[in-house]
């Protein structure tokens, strides 16, 4: 139907806008061929099943068929959360990127975790020991505004599954690294901090404290 194809349309430019960088830009850490395929084919291609599935559940409850709606709100769960959490990975990483947060925010890691490098080694131990596939997170309360720190198995949302507002996510699907560090993963974790956009985990943050 044409408002099927406006809503895969919209969602196709919203993958191509989503990178604020050349695929090459985050060499030498993460290269080229790495970014290609993990954004124009696995972040897209959690756009395209989510827009696949959203007609298909529509029709399941309006069948009152609860099986495949249970069917497709998994699926619902799994495309939406990649979209959701690649669009928030792309711009946490920055090829100015690296270094330390300042203002609110490094006063916020540094009270939360006593100091930034045990906030750096928490949150890269967390993400390492992830099972499978997953994310390791920095997060905020939206209620207390306190930090904290978190993994989500496979493409699960940070904040349906924990209540968190994420601000900064790291991607440890081998997809994003695999190419290029095998399966050396602790050493993709390592390098990823040098190109962390702290900017953007700042505003993010600062959004959450103006709630």
């Amino acid at each position: 139907t044409c408002r099927r194809r406006r809503r895969k349309q919209w969602y196709q430019r919203r993958v191509r806008a989503l990178l604020p960088y050349s695929y090459e830009a985050l060499e030498p850490v993460v290269n080229r061929e790495i970014m290609e395929i993990h954004h124009s084919k696995h972040h897209n291609t959690y756009v395209t099943n989510l827009n696949s599935v959203v007609p298909k559940l529509e029709a399941a409850v309006e069948a009152k068929n609860i099986s495949m709606v249970m069917t497709y709100q998994r699926d619902m769960v799994f495309n939406a959360g990649g979209h959701i959490n690649h669009s928030i990975f792309w711009q946490n990483l920055s090829p100015n990127g690296g270094g330390a947060p300042s203002g609110v925010l490094g006063d916020a890691i540094t009270s939360t975790f006593s100091s930034f490098d045990k906030f750096k080694a928490e949150l890269s131990a967390l993400t390492v020991g992830v099972q499978g596939s997953g994310w390791g997170w920095l997060g905020v309360d939206p209620t207390t505004k306190r930090l904290a720190i978190a993994k989500c198995a496979n493409q699960d949302p940070l904040l349906p599954t924990t209540g968190l507002v994420p601000l900064l996510g790291i991607d440890v699907w081998e997809h994003a690294y695999y190419l290029q560090y095998k399966n050396v993963r602790p050493q993709y974790v390592a390098k990823i901090w040098d190109i962390v956009n702290w900017k953007d985990i700042q505003q993010r943050y600062e959004a959450v404290l103006r709630q």
